[in-house]
């Protein structure tokens, strides 16, 4: 009697990579281009992922609202002065920098971005890093509205899928599989013990930007995108000092707060292609911070 054949035909193993293969390219974003929101200010996270994101070779275009950081106590920084800084760590003669406003506040706002940075960067986009969000306007459960429910909405979570939704649709017209496609956003550790009962509004939509990354995960796969979230943690940003920053800093086990740099490095490798096998992961980047 014969013997059933299985109904799968079992997939042929990849072979080792090759030595050669295994060795780091100091530019492994050489010929690739990134756009990064929010990046306003020298002390920003934002600043230090375009630089690490030119450093590894990449185009870089740096999106601001200067009104925005103007309005509160850290003030605002000159965007020509956060280009020079970004431009300095090029690490490929042939990429540039560009930067340019935008109030993400404006529901046609994502969409216009993602088509200006498109034709900066020559007509293509692979990385694109949502690090904008919206700092005040906030409270605890007795003392949010209406308003300012609205405010982060509009800007901490709508702006962020309307992006993407402009990114996903730039993406589709490029060849099929065309590798390098990236998505990384920005959470703030609101569903680790604790969360943030003091900012309401923005640990919610925070937070959903949080649970939605499986699912646009999913979505972009047959882009050859990957989506991941970084939790940067406490992050020395210029917006505490004194007595406050020294007991934050006494409760990492390095004895310090997290600086720019420590969230960068995760996001820019994420950008790589080491990092293509890691999608719809909300990645914890906290330096064992202790709630």
């Amino acid at each position: 009697m014969p013997v059933a054949r299985p109904s799968w035909v079992p997939m042929p193993r990849l072979p080792h990579p090759a030595p050669e293969e295994l060795r780091r390219d100091p530019l492994p974003l050489r010929g690739r281009t990134a756009l990064v929101t929010g990046a306003s200010r020298r002390a920003g996270i934002g600043h230090a992922v375009a630089r690490r994101l030119a450093a590894y070779g990449a185009s870089v275009y740096l999106h601001h609202h200067v009104p925005h950081d103007a309005a509160l106590p850290w003030g605002a920084d000159r965007p020509e002065d956060v280009a020079a800084s970004v431009r300095a760590a090029l690490g490929d003669p042939d990429a540039a920098v560009h930067e340019g406003p935008g109030d993400l506040t404006r529901p046609d706002a994502p969409a216009a971005l993602v088509a200006g940075v498109s034709e900066a960067l020559g007509g293509r986009l692979d990385i694109l890093v949502a690090n904008h969000a919206l700092s005040g306007s906030d409270g605890t459960l007795d003392t949010i509205d209406a308003g300012m429910l609205d405010a982060h909405w509009q800007v901490d979570t709508r702006s962020v899928l309307l992006l993407i939704q402009a990114y996903a649709r730039l993406r589709d017209a490029l060849p099929p599989r065309t590798p390098g496609g990236r998505v990384v956003t920005m959470t703030s550790g609101q569903d680790i013990a604790g969360g943030m009962p003091g900012e309401i509004a923005y640990a919610l939509q925070k937070g959903a930007l949080a649970s939605v990354t499986r699912s646009l995960s999913t979505t972009l796969a047959e882009h050859a995108v990957t989506v991941n979230t970084v939790n940067p943690g406490p992050v020395d940003t210029d917006y505490r000092t004194g007595e406050e920053y020294d007991a934050v800093a006494a409760r990492f086990p390095g004895g310090r707060w997290g600086m720019p740099d420590d969230p960068a490095r995760l996001v820019a490798w994420l950008a790589t292609d080491e990092a293509e096998w890691v999608t719809g992961q909300v990645i914890d980047s906290e330096g064992g911070f202790r709630r």
